[in-house]
């Protein structure tokens, strides 16, 4: 995962590319079969351990999301840690965070 936080005057833009491959349970194999659905159910984002931002996801969200959100920069001083973490439908995390600047 990539994570930027940047300060812009009043607030922080938190941009976030995630690595997954997102199948949507549509798709057919090379046989035939259905591939399985697989994708983030749930993405979780916290300033210094507090929850800034939920999202609840399902399998329409693209390959390898982007998402970006913004905080006040009142709420995220610099030197805040910001922590992104994504739950998988097959119960995969991922947990990556940095430092507000």
């Amino acid at each position: 995962m990539r994570i930027r936080a940047l300060r812009q005057g009043e607030r922080v833009v938190v941009r976030v590319l995630m690595s997954h491959e997102m199948e949507n349970g549509r798709r057919l194999d090379e046989a035939g079969r259905r591939v399985p659905a697989w994708h983030i159910r749930e993405v979780v984002a916290r300033l210094d351990g507090r929850v800034v931002m939920q999202a609840h996801w399902g399998p329409s969200v693209s390959r390898h999301p982007y998402l970006q959100f913004v905080l006040r920069a009142a709420a995220a001083p610099a030197g805040s840690r910001l922590s992104v973490t994504w739950t998988d439908s097959r119960g995969e995390q991922r947990s990556d965070e940095t430092l507000i600047g």
